[in-house]
């Protein structure tokens, strides 16, 4: 990364960021809906050399494009002015100065293993590392979870997605070993013991391959059917209904309602239930949970795929302990929980039923719960 930053640049940079993708673990949709959800930080990172710059310049490089450094003005940046990658890391400044931070310009290097369109938080990883290194070469003295929040408002306010908090705050806050509770009303999470491996369990990601964008509207959509739903029952949000409330429910709201209704409430008591097991230990008894959670998701929200599908049902044919969609949907990749002498065989034939559907090979990687953003040098 410095010796790139150099080429590039042709100066050294001041350090060199990192921020995890993430993968949730269960609690999908529900953050936006003041709910719960645990996550974790994948091994797949961003990477970002930044420099301080005494004007106004933003100058960023990406090592997974090959075009030229783009060079823009942090005091110009509005949302709408810059598209495609670069409206993240551009985001982020902007949203730092909306916050009322006097900061300037930088030049950034950036490279990433976090697969792109996966569900795997690729944005997420990006903004987190821009925010952490924009903290330090600027003396913002922000938290993690306070960083979080500005990529956030980045995402929502500038590249246009109305995501809620949980990417960010997984990418910021996770540590290695540990899934992030998150509560998000109470703006609050804790850190649960999570190793599979030590309990002989193997934690599998299966990119299927179908690339999804969060910004085409659907995703828009769901959010505004939740908060339309909560207002005709008279709440602040989702959150604010047990699994007890949905028979009022069902009969308060419109049909097509109901199942956005249904999926928020029960994936919140789901993520109760899977901090359970692991507080106590039971780590196999998340499997049944995943799948459950992936039932609701294309049965109520209606946000799986075929492809996704296909490796839930292959992976419990061949003995997994459970299996979902992670992420928004539309695409993505799926999560598969099995025993470690199993999950080998199970990837082996979820990339045969791929091959016999016709459908591209998926890319299969297990995962250990990893840390959050930090500065590595």
């Amino acid at each position: 990364m410095k010796e790139a930053f150099r080429r590039i640049y042709g100066a050294h940079p001041e350090g060199v960021w990192a921020a995890p993708g993430r993968v949730n673990l269960i609690g999908e949709h529900t953050d936006y809906n003041d709910g719960f959800a645990l996550p974790i930080a994948i091994p797949q990172h961003t990477l970002v050399a930044a420099r301080k710059r005494q004007d106004d310049r933003l100058r960023l490089h990406s090592a997974q494009g090959d075009g030229p450094v783009l060079d823009l003005r942090v005091t110009q940046l509005t949302p709408g002015a810059v598209t495609t990658w670069a409206a993240y890391p551009a985001g982020v400044v902007w949203a730092l100065r909306e916050a009322g931070h006097r900061l300037g310009g930088a030049d950034l290097h950036i490279d990433s293993t976090v697969p792109v369109g996966a569900g795997l938080s690729s944005s997420a990883a990006l903004e987190c590392a821009v925010a952490f290194a924009y903290n330090d070469l600027y003396d913002l003295n922000l938290s993690a979870p306070a960083l979080a929040l500005i990529c956030q408002r980045a995402e929502n306010g500038f590249a246009g997605v109305p995501c809620g908090a949980m990417d960010q705050l997984a990418s910021a806050c996770c540590t290695a070993g540990a899934a992030l509770h998150l509560d998000i009303r109470a703006g609050s999470h804790e850190q649960v013991p999570f190793a599979p491996e030590a309990q002989g369990l193997s934690l599998l990601v299966v990119d299927t391959r179908v690339k999804h964008d969060l910004g085409d509207g659907a995703y828009a959509a769901l959010r505004t059917g939740c908060e339309r739903a909560a207002s005709l029952l008279g709440l602040e949000a989702l959150r604010d209904l047990t699994p007890a409330d949905l028979p009022r429910a069902a009969r308060a709201l419109p049909a097509h309602l109901l199942p956005l209704v249904r999926h928020v409430v029960k994936e919140n008591a789901r993520v109760t239930h899977a901090v359970s097991h692991l507080r106590a230990g039971h780590l196999a008894a998340l499997g049944s949970i995943l799948t459950d959670g992936h039932a609701s998701l294309r049965d109520d929200f209606r946000i799986s795929c075929a492809e996704s599908d296909l490796v839930v049902d292959t992976a419990l044919a061949y003995g997994a302990l459970g299996a979902r969609m992670t992420g928004g949907g539309f695409g993505g990749s799926v999560i598969v929980l099995a025993e470690e002498g199993r999950a080998e065989g199970i990837g082996v034939a979820v990339t045969t039923a791929f091959r016999a559907a016709g459908y591209q090979l998926p890319h299969l990687f297990p995962i250990t719960p990893a840390a959050g953003a930090r500065r590595i040098s």
